[in-house]
């Protein structure tokens, strides 16, 4: 039986920073049950590909722009969107120069640089903690590549 269409793709990013390494987590308001999460948004029409939508959805929820490297984690989930819809996941890293304190949309209501550990600790999703072992993986020492963006 064939699985149903994708209806929207989204992206996730893993905001880090080499050295020391640290992840930026940010926390959703109670109506959205207070977990914590990666930077993540749906991909609009007006997005020219998956790197330039998780560029979008940074600025948006942290006001953000100075992006050192963004790599593709080869990296996707689907799952099942409001409806029964599937929804697919697209996730990357994105190394900042350092840390700052983001500028916070109404999307959450606090964020927090952690270590690896802590951020799986704290992440809610199953599927954002095994992003970050590949995140470990591809950032472990060098720099992850590029994707030219």
């Amino acid at each position: 039986m064939a699985s149903a269409p994708i209806e929207q793709e989204c992206v996730e990013g893993y905001v880090y920073v080499a050295a020391p390494f640290r992840l930026l987590i940010l926390r959703r308001p109670p109506s959205r049950d207070r977990i914590w999460v990666p930077v993540s948004g749906k991909v609009e029409g007006t997005d020219r590909d998956y790197p330039s939508a998780l560029r979008r959805d940074l600025q948006e929820e942290t006001g953000f722009t100075d992006v050192r490297r963004l790599c593709s984690l080869d990296w996707e989930v689907s799952f099942e969107g409001p409806n029964g819809a599937r929804w697919r996941l697209h996730a990357f890293g994105v190394e900042v120069p350092a840390p700052w304190p983001p500028i916070l949309s109404a999307e959450h209501e606090a964020f927090a640089w952690v270590s690896a550990a802590e951020a799986k600790a704290r992440l809610h999703y199953p599927d954002n903690q095994r992003a970050v072992d590949r995140l470990l993986e591809r950032a472990g020492g060098a720099h992850p590549p590029s994707d030219g963006n």
